[in-house]
């Protein structure tokens, strides 16, 4: 009996990341990375990003929570259940630390604005998760793992010369955190065969959206963004 030859089809996720190579590569090109990098970032601009992400984390562990719900495999409701409560944990500990170093208590965050973009980032998060399929869920929380996880480990090949901005980067960059990563990039990989062409765009134009507001909150940061009225 012939055995049958093993699949060189790309990887879905390969291709996903395909679609946003340019993007990528704008973020990294960004004056807030960068400034990360040589510590000329402002670190009123910095505390603005970590109050905006902490308000962004509170949605995004609810995001994780809802994609739970829906997974197909009891495996990948724990994963996502789990990745979920660490939100709450380890990210809300980095968080913690790093405003408490830029001089603001935990406590006064209630009283910081959510920004626009913020609003509109975890809106567009929630109501795909929400209201779209399993597959749509993955793909739409995907650049937020992806990402961080690349821009950590690109900033981490440089290092910073503020040692708030390297713990930061530390942690983006932490073993810990890429098999986060891949343990997302493997239920990608399983699930994007599965999909109907329709389902596989539809989840695909997700993924390049998202991908798009991970540029936008770091530009939002940099610009301290607030509501114009």
């Amino acid at each position: 009996m012939s055995i049958p030859p093993e699949s060189t089809a790309e990887p879905w996720s390969q291709r996903l990341w395909e679609e946003i190579e340019g993007t990528f590569d704008e973020i990294l090109a960004h004056p807030f990375i960068g400034g990360l990098i040589d510590g000329t970032l402002n670190s009123k601009v910095f505390g603005h990003y970590v109050a905006q992400d902490a308000h962004f984390l509170r949605d995004y562990a609810r995001v994780l929570a809802v994609l739970a719900a829906k997974a197909p495999t009891p495996a990948d409701t724990a994963m996502f259940a789990r990745h979920s409560a660490d939100v709450f944990g380890v990210e809300f500990e980095l968080h913690n630390s790093l405003l408490a170093d830029l001089g603001m208590p935990v406590a006064q965050l209630a009283e910081v604005p959510v920004a626009p973009t913020t609003v509109a980032y975890t809106s567009y998060l929630l109501a795909t998760v929400y209201g779209g399929s399993f597959a749509d869920g993955l793909a739409v929380i995907l650049p937020c793992y992806w990402i961080y996880s690349r821009v950590g480990e690109r900033l981490l090949e440089q290092g910073s010369v503020d040692a708030r901005y390297q713990r930061w980067i530390d942690s983006y960059a932490s073993a810990e955190f890429t098999t986060s990563v891949e343990e997302v990039l493997a239920i990608t990989d399983r699930i994007g065969p599965t999909l109907t062409p329709p389902e596989e765009a539809a989840a695909r134009a997700h993924f390049v959206n998202t991908a798009r507001y991970e540029w936008m909150f770091f530009d939002a940061a940099y610009l301290r963004e607030t509501w114009p009225i």
